[in-house]
């Protein structure tokens, strides 16, 4: 790539995703944010499903040679400047993409683990967790789960300690140990007057951030936030000034959501371009 054209160049995020048809979550979610944020999206798709704005009807995992192949014509092409994963499909597709991030240790690593759907339908089971607890929370610079996903992905320790009954300090010192750099745990899912975020690092408690909580629930807000910080990284920012940015973004899509069908809000990733705009019409 010659001088010239990398200087035209956006920050580039390389998202692994499944596809989402109603536009809400997934890859489509992270092509909107990423792009909207300033960075260029590259995509590599990781699953097929049927959803609408209420839930997942099914979901057809991508052969893991072909979400590899997908990776390695991208990374022998342009340089990345952050990665970014959400759901998976499968373990072989956990492990192909562990495998190809370990070639590539300097870029850093936003993992969003979705476990779950939005109206609880499972979307990885115990064998699934077990592969990404040993190969990919090792190398990821920030997680960002919710507590119900921290919980499980946290473990329990003996038959007497049930995964819900963990604090979610002690969540986040596990999901430490097992080797992420920063865990981002949101508290859309506590039963708390407002939404409280706290940022963790190897030595404990980094940052906390409160927002108020608006009625409704969203389809797509956890990628939304996660692929904010990947932008947020790509240009660049400190780690702590990163988090609070995709938040204040992420907060603002919600604020502004729109209700297409018959489920869940979907967050508004243009909101800016929309009020400008209406602004110009008035």
């Amino acid at each position: 790539m010659d001088s010239f054209s990398k200087q035209l160049s956006p920050p580039i995020v390389l998202t692994f995703a499944a596809s989402d048809p109603s536009g809400g979550a997934g890859i489509q979610a992270d092509l909107m944010t990423i792009s909207a944020l300033g960075c260029h999206a590259l995509s590599v798709i990781t699953a097929l499903t049927v959803q609408d704005t209420a839930g997942i009807d099914s979901i057809l995992a991508i052969d893991a040679n072909w979400v590899e192949d997908q990776a390695r014509t991208l990374l022998e092409d342009m340089q990345v400047d952050v990665f970014k994963i959400g759901l998976l499909g499968s373990i072989e597709n956990i492990a192909v993409i562990a495998e190809i991030l370990s070639d590539y240790p300097d870029v850093p690593l936003v993992f969003d683990p979705v476990l779950a759907s939005g109206r609880g339908d499972e979307l990885a089971d115990e064998d699934m967790i077990s592969a990404l607890q040993d190969l990919l929370l090792p190398q990821t610079t920030i997680l960002t789960p919710n507590s119900l996903e921290a919980r499980r992905l946290a473990g329990e320790t003996n038959e007497d300690e049930r995964a819900e009954e963990l604090s979610l300090d002690e969540c986040a010192r596990r999901l430490i140990a097992f080797g992420c750099e920063h865990v981002l745990l949101t508290g859309t899912h506590e039963n708390t007057p407002q939404v409280c975020n706290d940022l963790y690092g190897e030595s404990g408690l980094i940052r906390r951030d409160t927002w108020e909580r608006l009625p409704g629930s969203y389809h797509g807000s956890g990628c939304t936030l996660a692929s904010a910080l990947a932008a947020r990284l790509a240009h660049k920012m400190p780690i702590s000034e990163a988090v609070r940015e995709a938040q204040d973004y992420t907060w603002q899509t919600l604020a502004s959501g729109f209700r297409p069908g018959m489920g869940q809000f979907i967050p508004d990733r243009f909101f800016r371009a929309r009020r400008t705009e209406g602004s110009r019409n008035a």
